[in-house]
């Protein structure tokens, strides 16, 4: 019996400061050393090229849109997602946004319908961690943060990834990023791809 094997279209999550976009480099060196082709698409990114077009001049400005805005824009990025033929197609996203409205999930079902995902890694780390972190980063205009904050927004991750597994049917793959285990989080997530 032949089997057409489709590839993998991997979200993966994590709030600002739990390491993710280091994690991700290690995720797609190690995936190409298994001869596998994989690219990773910054939905924020592709949102941002379309908003530019209109006007938009700093990225961390998208989460002020109004949402439907935001909703037109990543309903564009979603397409061209969706488009994508690599092996392993990486969306590194975040489960929701901080507008003015309120938290806005960041993979509302009609994203999730044009993109369909395979599977979800949703990054956490120690909340002190992810603290420090964000301390420390002046690349880019967030918003004020407190321990408090950096807990309840893990939650709230949580859930929301949960509820993106429930509409999709796909799996989710929670991986901590441990201080020094990178390697060790990185195998969790290809080991999780059934590849």
């Amino acid at each position: 019996m032949l089997y057409l094997v489709e590839n993998k279209k991997v979200v993966m999550v994590g709030i600002p400061g739990v390491g993710k976009t280091s994690l991700l480099k290690r995720v797609v060196e190690m995936l190409k050393e298994q001869n596998k082709t994989v690219n990773v698409y910054s939905f924020g990114t592709l949102m941002f090229d379309v908003a530019k077009e209109n006007g938009l001049e700093d990225r961390d400005d998208l989460r002020k849109l109004a949402v439907t805005e935001q909703q037109k824009l990543q309903k564009i990025a979603a397409e061209k997602l969706a488009s994508m033929t690599d092996d392993v197609v990486i969306i590194d996203t975040h489960a929701f946004i901080s507008s003015p409205e309120g938290y806005y999930p960041g993979l509302p079902e009609h994203v999730l319908k044009i993109i369909k995902p395979t599977n979800f890694v949703s990054v956490s780390a120690k909340p002190e961690e992810i603290y420090s972190r964000r301390i420390k980063d002046f690349t880019r205009n967030r918003d004020k943060i407190t321990l408090a904050n950096v807990k309840k927004e893990l939650d709230f991750q949580s859930g929301i990834i949960s509820a993106c597994a429930v509409i999709c049917g796909a799996p989710i793959k929670y991986v901590l990023n441990r201080e020094g285990k990178i390697d060790e989080a990185a195998e969790k997530i290809i080991n999780s791809l059934g590849l």
